[in-house]
């Protein structure tokens, strides 16, 4: 007993001499690791994950690309960035739910009788999502391949769009861990989800060109980030047609900083949000 209370004791002693960023770290890693371990013993996870792309890439390359022309390119190449920011954007969905079934089986609680940083507990989850984006947008891409879409620019350019599309979807899921945290409940998480990002993914450039949609959804469309992250991805792959008309307005001339702009936003307003709802709904 004397000895088990000492090496208590020592790693109480320990923890509270080492540094707070070092903790902090060091607490986003364990729970990083708790959902990742999470999707290893329940596979069907990925397993699902992985199967959605795939069906988006085949039902848009063999159902729609004959009837939707695109001049000077192929629709294959130009529905791909389209369905690889549908798919991210609806990927980040997971946070939300997973926050709300954390909650509601009483996760939280038990997290919070631990010496661990409460923002470590939302960190491990949008880590979580990011490794299930990651794997989606690596098969989408390899299936893209195997039907036709090509990489039309530098690797490094290849690199940037990769980038681009992952970080915004690590934002993206700060968004739905805090709705998450508000509606408590699982099964809401997938309605409100489905209320927020239909319009955002189905009103933008990412299946049509913007400029075929009526005039209130074209403007819509033209400002949807969703678009500026379709627009961008399109040029950092090469797959825009050389001559192909741009909209007259600000972001869709600068999708990638608009993209860059939009994740500091997210973050910078969601972040803190969450970690204050975090401990509000933690606390009850």
């Amino acid at each position: 007993m004397t000895t088990t209370t000492t090496t208590t004791t020592a790693a109480t002693t320990t923890r509270a001499a080492a540094s707070p960023i070092a903790d902090w770290f060091s607490d986003g890693w364990i729970t990083t690791r708790r959902n990742l371990i999470k999707i290893k013993r329940v596979p069907d996870i990925l397993v699902f994950t992985t199967l959605q792309p795939i069906m988006f890439v085949l039902l848009f390359t063999y159902v729609y690309a004959g009837v939707i022309n695109i001049p000077g390119s192929s629709y294959t190449e130009f529905i791909m960035a389209g369905i690889f920011a549908q798919t991210i954007v609806f990927g980040s969905t997971y946070s939300g739910s997973a926050m709300a079934q954390d909650l509601k089986v009483g996760i939280i609680d038990r997290f919070r009788t631990l010496p661990m940083s409460p923002s470590a507990v939302l960190i491990g989850r949008t880590n979580g999502d990011l490794f299930i984006n990651a794997v989606s947008l690596a098969v989408m891409m390899t299936t893209g391949l195997i039907v036709g879409w090509r990489i039309r620019s530098t690797p490094l350019e290849a690199i940037g769009a990769v980038a681009l599309l992952l970080l915004f979807a690590y934002a993206f899921s700060w968004v739905m861990a805090y709705i998450g945290m508000t509606v408590r409940s699982p099964e809401v998480i997938n309605n409100v989800s489905f209320l927020i990002l239909f319009p955002l993914t189905f009103i933008s450039n990412a299946f049509v060109p913007s400029e075929t949609l009526p005039t209130p959804l074209r403007v819509f469309a033209e400002f949807n980030p969703v678009s500026a992250l379709v627009q961008a991805a399109r040029h950092l792959f090469g797959n825009i047609p050389p001559g192909a008309p741009v909209a007259d307005n600000w972001v869709q001339r600068n999708p990638e900083l608009t993209v860059i702009i939009g994740i500091i936003v997210l973050l910078v307003v969601f972040v803190p949000l969450a970690i204050r709802k975090f401990d509000r709904v933690s606390s009850r």
